[in-house]
């Protein structure tokens, strides 16, 4: 199973602030999730509880 990280709203707001200033054609989204850390995080369940929570 995968959990999602996302990025602090400031983070995100500092960055589009940037992008806004940028005269290139703005990045893939691959790179725009790399630059802010945005990323898919594997984890694997805890194993030893029969299944139970």
């Amino acid at each position: 199973m995968s959990q999602t990280t996302h990025p602090s709203k400031h983070l995100v707001r500092a960055y589009l602030e940037r992008r806004t200033r940028d005269v290139q054609p703005p990045p893939k989204p691959e790179e725009i999730r790399r630059q802010l850390g945005w990323g898919m995080l594997m984890f694997e369940p805890k194993l030893g509880n029969g299944g139970r929570s």
